[in-house]
């Protein structure tokens, strides 16, 4: 018999499913042998499930609510755990169902507007100086960027806590028209309740962020996953020790950062004599 490991469904949105399918099977008085018979799936399979080791199917919490006759239960949990991601790279996509599912991101961005806080002509410019990318792949990855926005227009939409490197200001991505605009936005987005827009400055030597972007998605309070940026394609991480590292790094940077209603004073700066 596996050994019964304890699960906390605050952990992480993962570690939730796990829990609940437990409960369920439980109530069910199923061991879980006699569940993976009934589903068709292997033992190991479901215990690894059930330790929030493994990633089930969308077809495993179908056969599961059918066994445990839930009505659709089971697969609405699925849903809300690994909704499906926008149409972005394959590399991405871990992380694109993050940002869907986080009721916290933290960002740091030394080089670049964070992909979920760009504009469609700062993104277009984006993929337009990728190499190798075709028109109808710029096409495609500049409507999946788009439809990451939308997590702020719900009804309950996530703390975006985001700092951004002064530099950022200044670099000019699509000539002075788009960075107008693409500061416009980021003062627009400051007024939102739920978003919290920091720059760092030029002499705040920073150093410990300048190695390169990354992103901390949070579940009422619980850092548990994130997103480190590196060529030619960043990585998604659940990794503890990696997590608690990065957060260190990211209050280290925060430490330094102007308050949000100086960092728009120097934004409107910006706007105003060097993209008017």
């Amino acid at each position: 018999m596996t050994k019964m490991i304890d699960i906390d469904p605050e952990e992480s949105p993962r570690a939730r499913f796990a829990y609940e399918l437990r409960r369920h099977r439980l109530a069910a008085k199923f061991t879980q042998k006699q569940l993976a018979r009934r589903i068709g799936f292997s033992t190991s399979a479901v215990a690894m499930v059930e330790t929030s080791k493994f990633r089930p199917s969308e077809r495993f919490a179908g056969l599961c609510d059918e066994v445990f006759a839930l009505d659709g239960v089971i697969a609405r949990l699925y849903a809300e755990v690994w909704p499906p991601p926008p149409p972005v790279p394959a590399h991405f996509r871990d992380w694109a169902v993050e940002e869907q599912r986080a009721t916290a991101l933290r960002l740091w961005s030394p080089l670049l507007v964070p992909g979920i806080l760009q504009t469609e002509a700062f993104a277009r410019r984006i993929f337009e100086r990728e190499p190798g990318l075709t028109d109808e792949q710029i096409e495609e990855r500049l409507a999946g960027r788009m439809q990451r926005r939308s997590i702020l227009a719900r009804t309950e939409p996530p703390a975006i806590m985001c700092l951004i490197d002064e530099g950022v200001l200044h670099r000019p991505v699509g000539g002075p028209g788009v960075m107008r605009e693409q500061l416009e936005y980021l003062l627009e987005m400051a007024r939102h309740p739920k978003v919290t827009i920091q720059i760092v400055p030029y002499n705040a030597e920073a150093l410990s962020g300048l190695i390169g972007a990354y992103a901390i998605a949070e579940m009422r309070g619980n850092a548990y996953t994130v997103r480190v940026e590196s060529q030619p394609r960043g990585r998604t991480i659940t990794d503890r020790s990696t997590i608690t590292e990065i957060i260190e790094r990211y209050d280290a940077v925060r430490a330094d950062a102007y308050p949000q209603h100086l960092s728009c004073k120097v934004i409107e700066e910006v706007v105003k004599q060097k993209w008017t």
